[in-house]
């Protein structure tokens, strides 16, 4: 039984779990978002040139030592480039073997970095996450779905406080010297769009080094191709008016099954996305 289990009893998982991460044994598959180039690096979209490989990190901070994960001593540690706007994308890369109903469930939190003495409590533009889904080869009018979902938590100094999910993506480019290789920034500020209903305040601690863990779940199916549920912490949205970056399917994309954990910063100092495990799961 899942409430007999340790690392199970905090999730909720569907009946099958794809796969279980606990940070503090590793990266778990957890990797850096290179993106596409052909013949030198130099050809990457700029989006992709800025981001860095995830660590992990026991959380340190200078008042009080390390605060270490929720359950154990590490958590996966995803760090911006110190300059507004700037983000960074952690990937983990799979694929299904059935189409049907997946959990992703998370724990997470944010912080900039702290190396000043006080809150910052705006300096982090943006985490989130999001899917990069295709169907297999041989299904009838195969697409490629890419949900995303973000909480603003502000912008310009603002405090906003909000989920936001984008149906669009920029144009896709060629790399390189041909038409072979293509790539497209689905990260870029244009196109976000508020999540009705979406507004949330999340646990942001008094002083700049204190952290407290929420959790996340966004269920999606993958034979119809749709969001069906998104839960933080105690507060369950109205998917309704969600949907999901469409495209043609890729020649090489085939039962594609990715997930990618992201933040950003709203000034000149790096905003850090811990995520101290994650459940993925399935009803099949």
């Amino acid at each position: 039984m899942n409430l007999s289990n340790p690392g199970l009893s905090r999730f909720d998982p569907l009946p099958r779990i794809i796969t279980l991460d606990e940070f503090s044994r590793g990266h778990c598959g957890w990797s850096q978002l290179v993106g596409n180039y052909e013949n030198t690096l130099d050809t990457m979209l700029p989006g992709y040139a800025q981001h860095t490989s995830a660590m992990l990190s026991t959380l340190p901070h200078w008042d009080a030592g390390s605060h270490g994960g929720m359950r154990g001593s590490y958590a996966l540690k995803i760090a911006t480039r110190p300059h507004p706007g700037a983000q960074n994308v952690a990937i983990k890369r799979l694929t299904f073997r059935k189409r049907g109903p997946i959990r992703f469930e998370a724990y997470f939190t944010f912080k900039p970095e702290a190396t000043e003495l006080k809150l910052g409590e705006t300096d982090v533009r943006s985490v989130g996450f999001l899917f990069d889904l295709q169907g297999g080869d041989r299904d009838d009018g195969a697409e490629r779905v890419m949900p995303h979902l973000r909480f603003l938590n502000a912008e310009g100094g603002q405090h906003l406080q909000k989920w936001q999910f984008k149906n669009e993506t920029t144009k896709f480019q060629p790399v390189g010297d041909g038409e072979k290789t293509l790539s497209h920034y689905h990260l870029a500020p244009e196109g976000w769009q508020d999540l009705p209903g979406g507004s949330q305040r999340l646990c942001y601690n008094e002083i700049a080094t204190k952290v407290n863990w929420s959790y996340l779940r966004f269920d999606f199916d993958l034979a119809e191709m749709k969001a069906l549920s998104f839960q933080c912490n105690d507060r369950v949205f109205d998917m309704s008016g969600f949907d999901s970056i469409r495209m043609p399917a890729m020649k090489n994309l085939w039962c594609m099954l990715n997930f990618c954990l992201f933040a950003e910063t709203d000034v000149a100092r790096r905003a850090f996305l811990y995520v101290d495990s994650v459940c993925i799961s399935g009803d099949f």
